[in-house]
């Protein structure tokens, strides 16, 4: 019988690439994310080779969120897998001149979203004492660098709440793993610059790490056998030694 996954920000970067990674393996897919027109287009691509099922709302939004979850059919609620993917990055700026609306919109997402998602799917699992949740963190969860202060604090959120799932959950057999990657080419640039020039030299000079680089990781990781949990996993491009070191070209 096929699995269901779950997977957050999925209209673009990790969470598209992953959907297409699931699908070739016959996963069937409940897709979430904020841009209608983008689930729109993926479920018509994808529903050739699987099921699946788009959830439109804002991970920030608790009660969207439960309210989407909840709306699920039923031959779609017992979610085997769920992929936190959706998150962001806000400005790049010393502490002392953020923007308070930044650090919010980060610490939303990242964070709470995260957690909303979460309580509104491990409920289920518990009960069937089954199940893998995957958190995509970041390098940035693992070591702070100038200018990243919140970012990097949500992101050290993100790894510090996996281990706690790990622990929390571990009576019930479900798995909990963390992904963390270095520099990944995708949208998370354009977000983080709004439209700046900035956003156009970060990945100029190295060949940086794909969304579907990724994607076969997090794949690989859902696809061990029962008594395998690969529980934190940190993934750079080779170019990339730290997140503030780079062999540039």
């Amino acid at each position: 019988m096929s699995k269901i996954a779950l997977i957050t920000g999925a209209t673009s970067g990790i969470g598209k690439a992953t959907a297409y990674e699931f699908a070739k393996h016959n996963i069937h897919l409940i897709l979430c994310g904020r841009r209608q027109k983008r689930l729109i287009t993926i479920k018509k691509e994808l529903e050739k080779f699987t099921k699946v099922h788009t959830l439109n709302f804002d991970v920030s939004n608790k009660i969207e969120t439960f309210k989407a979850i909840e709306s699920l059919p039923e031959d779609l609620k017992q979610i085997d897998i769920l992929i936190n993917n959706a998150g962001n990055a806000h400005g790049l700026d010393p502490i002392q001149s953020g923007h308070i609306d930044d650090w919010d919109a980060m610490m939303d997402i990242n964070v709470k979203g995260l957690l909303y998602v979460s309580k509104a799917v491990m409920p289920q699992m518990i009960d069937r004492k089954s199940g893998h949740i995957i958190n995509i963190g970041s390098s940035a969860g693992k070591e702070v660098y100038p200018k990243g202060n919140v970012y990097c604090g949500s992101k050290h959120a993100v790894l510090a709440i996996t281990e706690g799932m790990r622990i929390d959950l571990n009576p019930f057999g479900i798995k909990v793993s963390a992904i963390n990657p270095g520099a990944v080419e995708t949208e998370f640039s354009k977000v983080r610059f709004k439209g700046d020039k900035k956003a156009e030299d970060v990945y100029k000079g190295f060949d940086a790490l794909q969304a579907e680089d990724i994607a076969e990781i997090i794949y690989f990781v859902v696809s061990r056998p029962n008594h395998v949990n690969i529980a934190d996993l940190l993934v750079y491009p080779t170019a990339q030694a730290s997140t503030t070191i780079l062999k540039r070209n």
